[in-house]
């Protein structure tokens, strides 16, 4: 039997995302340098702008359970085309993310496009610009 993909876990969080009012559930999942998976889900919030990323709720996650790195993400939505983090979350996951993790997004069709975080978020704001 071979392992369940990160991919997998993020299509099977994705249904229990709360989007009553856009109705657009998006799963995230990431897998940290220790092989743990963590993963996230949508949650709206009928103030629109309180609602919580996918993305975010599994990097919350992964904070809350003592790993601190992300190793490799995948998010799913059902859209035509591969889903995308917004840039937010992109910001987000390059906190975290070092150079060279791998960004997995995909549809439930099985489109999927696969970047860096390096390519997905050119010239991020990173910990080394508040140095001084």
């Amino acid at each position: 039997m071979s392992e369940k993909s990160l991919m997998d876990h993020a299509k099977d969080i994705r249904p229990r995302a709360h989007a009553p009012y856009s109705g657009f559930q998006v799963g995230a999942a990431i897998r940290s340098p220790s092989g743990r998976v963590h993963t996230g889900v949508n949650v709206e919030n009928a103030a629109y702008p309180e609602g919580t990323c996918a993305e975010a709720g599994a990097i919350a996650a992964m904070i809350a359970a003592g790993d601190t790195e992300i190793a490799e993400i995948a998010v799913v939505g059902d859209a035509p085309d591969p889903v995308t983090p917004c840039g937010g979350c992109r910001q987000k996951i390059a906190e975290f993310a070092p150079k060279g993790t791998k960004v997995t997004m995909g549809n439930l069709g099985g489109d999927e496009i696969v970047m860096t975080i390096e390519e997905l978020l050119p010239h991020a704001f990173a910990k080394a610009q508040l140095e001084s």
